[in-house]
């Protein structure tokens, strides 16, 4: 089972008011598919593992464009009170790996809705995990 990370959305996620996610990757998932939701996979201070947050199954994975998000589907991204210019702006912001200016918002997306099996992570564990994250990063002085 493959891991995905949910940094920038963890919250939403365990709140359950996520249940889709848009990816620059992940071409090869289909309906059926079982994924581990993590807090962060890259990026882990020296002997940290990652931090599960549950575990889903994809219910659809499809190619459309990254403008072509609807305000509905902002609130199941974990973002009720973004516009679809607003998310799409965010979106490209977020994902500079793509290019210096991140990914275009005409950028060909995977729009993945899963549904959860399990949430064995609590809301307040991944909150602690996050302050914990925080904290090894700053610089000691």
């Amino acid at each position: 089972m493959r891991n995905m990370s949910f940094w920038y959305t963890w919250d939403p996620l365990l709140r359950g008011l996520k249940n889709v996610t848009r990816r620059l990757g992940w071409w090869f998932l289909k309906p059926g598919d079982r994924v581990c939701a993590i807090l962060k996979g890259q990026g882990l201070p020296l002997g940290w593992k990652v931090t599960r947050l549950g575990i889903f199954t994809v219910d659809t994975a499809r190619a459309e464009p990254l403008d072509a998000i609807t305000p509905a589907d902002c609130a199941r991204e974990g973002f009720p009170d973004l516009t679809p210019a607003e998310f799409v702006q965010m979106f490209t912001r977020m994902n500079v790996a793509s290019g210096p200016e991140g990914c275009s918002p005409d950028e060909r997306v995977n729009r993945i809705e899963f549904g959860f099996e399990s949430y064995p992570m609590a809301l307040f564990d991944a909150r602690r995990a996050v302050r914990l994250m925080e904290e090894a990063r700053r610089p000691r002085s």
